[in-house]
């Protein structure tokens, strides 16, 4: 089966879902969850059925921009839904839906480019994979406590304005927000193990620096859940700890590209 048949349906079902959930809330009623799970599931069924074949099709790994972009959606989409299970987060829904529909259609329709696939053993592949989702998913865990931020200076301030007053209470909010973190760090911590077991020799593979800064992020926040869990962190120090952690990320992988590409010249 191509790709192109589970893209379209997935974005066909994920565009019925947002605008039957745009139609609701705008006449301020809830929609009905079994209803939104009966489109959302099924979308989110046929994008990862669509994904599987677009990034594993022929036995390599084409990671190109949109592929990776529709990667990401899917998981997120995927954590929320099962976040719904157990709190009402659906609103948050009316913004990924969309990202869904649009993700899976570029994946398929725009031309992959000049980029190679990865043709590597089964065990690098599957390190890339998690590296990838693990990034991903703590990039959004930052974007959901920025969220989180904003959402409580503006009910501080007494007047919450536009999309915030669709979102759902800060504790709930704040759960979502451990729920992606905790999703992200155990994928990263399986990509670290993955590398580990697969990866021959970080230092003549020019790996050693970001291997280290991508070990120290995996220690903040493990520290930072362990305080959620032991000490009840929450608020200011939940957000602190979570940028914390993602800025060494972001200087292991950019930081990485930095040193080979203008110190080491490789």
């Amino acid at each position: 089966m191509t790709p192109l048949l589970p893209s379209l349906a997935a974005a066909g079902l994920y565009a019925g879902a947002a605008l039957y959930q745009a139609l609701l809330l705008s006449r301020r009623t809830s929609p009905a969850p079994r209803l939104l799970a009966g489109l959302g599931v099924p979308a989110l069924l046929l994008h990862l059925l669509a994904l599987y074949q677009l990034l594993l099709g022929d036995g390599t790994l084409l990671l190109n921009f949109f592929n990776a972009a529709s990667l990401l959606a899917a998981a997120v989409i995927a954590l929320t839904l099962l976040a719904c299970l157990r709190m009402p987060v659906h609103n948050l829904l009316l913004l990924l839906f969309p990202l869904g529909s649009l993700t899976s259609l570029l994946a398929v329709l725009v031309p992959a480019g000049t980029l190679q696939p990865i043709r590597e053993a089964p065990g690098i592949l599957a390190h890339i994979l998690l590296s990838l989702l693990a990034y991903g998913l703590l990039t959004i865990a930052v974007l959901q406590a920025l969220l989180l931020l904003l959402q409580n200076r503006q009910l501080k301030l007494k007047h919450p304005s536009g999309i915030i007053r669709t979102f759902p209470p800060l504790q709930t909010m704040e759960s979502l927000l451990f729920g992606f973190l905790w999703a992200g760090w155990t994928l990263l911590s399986l990509s670290l193990l993955s590398g580990w077991l697969y990866l021959d020799d970080l230092l003549a593979q020019h790996l050693a620096h970001k291997t280290l800064l991508a070990c120290l992020a995996w220690l903040v926040f493990a520290v930072l859940l362990g305080g959620r869990y032991r000490l009840g962190w929450r608020g200011a120090t939940a957000i602190r700890w979570t940028l914390a952690g993602f800025l060494l990320l972001m200087l292991a992988y950019f930081g990485s590209k930095l040193v080979r590409e203008f110190i080491l010249h490789i």
